[in-house]
């Protein structure tokens, strides 16, 4: 949660918030614009709700490849790459099990349905048969895979919000998307202050949420991945939205929050979702990547890796 912007606004998007700072007050309008202009590009392109959405369109094709916008193909090709990087953990082939879980409209009313799922988990892993022809500008999604880009198409539009707000409006920016963040120009004098919280829910705001430590970001983008926050009921099961592709399931995890830094918030999402997935070996695994990372356990109980500050201390 960033604190003491110099100019700010947010609205609900994507099933979330979003939120634009700049350092020059007198920018905000034009960038509050261009964010909206990126929201409704990525919303037509990505949305698993929309029947009229380019990935919805793809999805239905019967294995037949669809031509595709430039930036539905970079969206697409940035989860495939999420994919890659993380060996499958990071899986866009898990449509069909968040819907068969119950997420299969916008989570504000899917979660009002309490009632016992009626099928097995679908496992996801196919996403090596999802093709993009990067020439021909086409997709082909298998018949039958429903492809859930979610979570790095949000970051992948925070990184394009911020870049585009800066070049534009001539100043620092900072673009949060319901945790997700991406800064880029010149940031104001001690950089962005952001606050991190490890519990917050669906539910909390920004009033609400309870800030466990303060850190300042000048460049790249900061992630938070966690089962807190997309969690319903369905009949005795507790549900969340970090998927198994192994088993079609939320992820059993040791870790119930996790937040890192990178040099984008593409990266940065990649790899907090990852270490959801991957539990205890993650620590080492971040260490490895050299990315500031800190990590809560399901009892609350701490863990910082590759050089992020100390719990109670502020950097």
């Amino acid at each position: 949660m960033p604190a003491t912007p110099h100019a700010q606004h947010t609205v609900a998007a994507l099933g979330t918030f979003a939120t634009v700072l700049v350092a020059d007050p007198s920018a905000l309008a034009p960038a509050r614009d261009l964010l909206a202009a990126e929201l409704a590009a990525i919303d037509a392109a990505c949305s698993r709700f929309r029947p009229d959405s380019e990935l919805s369109v793809a999805c239905a094709a019967g294995g037949r490849p669809v031509p595709v916008s430039p930036l539905f193909a970079e969206a697409l090709s940035v989860a495939l790459e999420a994919a890659r990087l993380t060996d499958g953990d990071v899986d866009p082939t898990c449509g069909q099990a968040l819907a068969g879980l119950g997420y299969d409209r916008d989570f504000a009313a899917a979660r009002q349905d309490t009632s016992s799922l009626r099928q097995l988990p679908l496992p996801g892993g196919g996403w090596r048969g999802v093709l993009l022809d990067t020439a021909r500008q086409e997709v082909t999604v298998p018949d039958g895979v429903l492809l859930d880009l979610g979570a790095t198409a949000k970051a992948l539009t925070a990184d394009r919000a911020a870049a585009r707000i800066a070049a534009t409006v001539g100043c620092g920016a900072l673009v949060n998307l319901g945790g997700d963040i991406s800064v880029a120009g010149q940031p104001p004098e001690g950089g962005w202050l952001v606050g991190v919280a490890d519990d917050a829910t669906f539910d909390t705001t920004t009033a609400t949420v309870e800030v466990r430590q303060v850190i300042v970001i000048v460049d790249g983008g900061l992630a938070t991945s966690s089962v807190l926050g997309r969690a319903w009921q369905r009949g005795d099961e507790r549900l969340h939205h970090i998927i198994d592709p192994r088993t079609g399931m939320p992820a059993q995890s040791c870790w119930r929050t996790v937040s890192v830094a990178a040099a984008s918030c593409v990266d940065a999402n990649i790899a907090s979702t990852a270490a959801i997935l991957r539990g205890a070996r993650a620590i080492a695994w971040l260490e490895r990547l050299r990315l500031p990372s800190r990590l809560t356990g399901t009892d609350g109980s701490v863990v910082t890796a590759a050089g992020w500050p100390a719990p109670g201390a502020s950097a």
